[in-house]
């Protein structure tokens, strides 16, 4: 008999999944193009950067045959901002989502990835923006001081297989530690609106792992808040119904007193 799943993805399933963003890697070695299930690999030329799936840059990490780029928002100067934002700036709200990078429309213009141009685009037709793991959050090229969806677990895998590829890997440790206990803390109090009737929380800047993780603790206080609603509901119901019977007890009594 099968064991009922938890809802949603636990976090093993989301380390699996973060291992399709794509990364920057300098490869040591000429390597040829690969053909996989998503399409061929860039052909590898040292000392020539390119764009990898991270299962795969991970690969050729452990054979030596290519390095890893850390992602700029990695860097230590670029967190120390990030955990600057989340405890001055905006104690309450998480940091903002990275931007969706734009590409040239080819007449000294920008717009965003999945936007199509004017000239190209139907009647009806509304702007669709792109989501990991189709936006490169974790390549070499990736804006600093923004994190990613799969950030927590994309750090982690970087620092257990390439941390000599993370400059000041030690000082980048200490820091999302800070980081994650900071954002943490800001998950667990996001609870309190739940308790007073809001049934409505943003989520906006939070990661994939975070919300596996807090995934239990958030359904189980809103569980809570369910059973609380109608209890109170119920009781109110009961409290009518002995408020009405109780006017017509008294009623009856007055007319078999005449």
């Amino acid at each position: 008999m099968a064991l009922p799943l938890p809802p949603g993805l636990v976090p093993t399933e989301v380390a699996f999944l973060c291992e399709m963003e794509m990364v920057t890697v300098v490869p040591r070695q000429r390597l040829e193009s690969i053909p996989l299930l998503s399409g061929k690999t860039p052909t590898l030329r040292p000392p020539h950067r390119a764009q990898l799936p991270l299962w795969l840059a991970l690969l050729l990490k452990k054979q030596r045959r290519a390095n890893i780029v850390a992602p700029p928002w990695l860097l230590a100067d670029s967190l120390k901002d990030i955990i600057h934002h989340e405890t001055n700036v905006d104690p309450v709200a998480f940091s903002p989502p990275p931007p969706p990078p734009a590409r040239s429309d080819g007449r000294g213009g920008a717009r965003p990835y999945g936007q199509a141009s004017s000239s190209s685009r139907r009647p009806g037709d509304t702007t669709v923006l792109l989501s990991p793991p189709f936006l490169p959050a974790c390549t070499g090229d990736a804006p600093s001081g923004y994190l990613p969806y799969h950030w927590l677990e994309m750090a982690e895998t970087l620092l257990a297989h390439a941390a000599d590829d993370v400059p000041g890997a030690a000082e980048v440790r200490a820091l999302l530690r800070d980081l994650q206990e900071v954002r943490a803390a800001k998950l667990r109090g996001s609870t309190a609106e739940l308790e007073g009737g809001r049934g409505v929380q943003n989520f906006r800047g939070v990661g994939a792992m975070e919300l596996a993780e807090s995934r239990g603790f958030v359904l189980g206080v809103v569980e809570g808040v369910r059973k609380l609603g109608a209890s109170a509901e119920a009781s109110r119901r009961e409290e009518e119904e002995e408020r009405r019977n109780g006017g017509v007890d008294e009623g009856s009594d007055e007319e078999m007193a005449l």
